[in-house]
């Protein structure tokens, strides 16, 4: 017979639900407990462990998950881009919608760097490698119709626009509403500065 108010059976991703219920807007997933995470998902403690072997691992799933929404504004960004023109305004307005979605996890992305273990930082870390090697891909691409940078120098540019757009993204967390619009405005402008002295540094 089960405790009342406890499931009797539940999978990994209802785990990561429940987690992320007690996250919320502000608070970082590094201080959660394994008591309330078992109390917000109904489980016995036995039940967590048969999914995760301790809270540290429960966030990684939960970063991993963020990153997968990343490589997902990505692909929205890659399919909205018309000319080349958009590239950089496209990229970043997909990023800061999606920032602010309810329930988005990308702001888990934004926050979480410097807190938590070092396997906590190394999962972040391979997110944001993740997303600076894709946009060296787009820029290698673009390069190869129209040369503007040393191929060499590609993953610089793209880490740059990467640790730029994440700093933006991570002071827009706190920002009101009306000020999102002067937010992407400035970051575009900031990544087309990057873009412009990577092309002039050629040669």
């Amino acid at each position: 017979m089960k405790t009342v108010g406890r499931k009797a059976s539940i999978n990994s991703q209802e785990i990561i639900a429940a987690a992320l219920n007690l996250v919320g807007p502000h608070r970082s997933i590094s201080s959660l407990s394994l008591r309330e995470v078992t109390r917000e998902a109904g489980i016995a403690p036995n039940s967590f462990y048969r999914h995760f072997k301790d809270v540290d691992e429960l966030n990684i799933a939960i970063i991993e998950l963020a990153g997968q929404h990343l490589r997902a504004i990505i692909r929205d960004a890659r399919s909205l881009i018309i000319n080349e023109r958009s590239v950089v305004r496209v990229s970043v307005e997909c990023f800061f919608n999606e920032m602010r979605k309810p329930g988005s996890t990308l702001p888990i992305l934004l926050r979480e760097g410097t807190v938590g273990s070092g396997n906590f930082q190394d999962a972040i870390k391979k997110q944001l490698d993740f997303f600076a090697h894709e946009l060296q891909t787009d820029l290698e691409r673009a390069n190869s119709i129209a040369p503007r940078y040393k191929t060499e120098e590609t993953l610089v540019v793209a880490k740059a626009v990467t640790q730029l757009v994440f700093a933006m993204g991570g002071n827009a967390l706190n920002t009101p509403e009306s000020d999102l619009d002067k937010t992407v405005e400035e970051t575009v402008l900031m990544v087309k500065f990057i873009l412009k002295g990577a092309s002039s540094s050629k040669g």
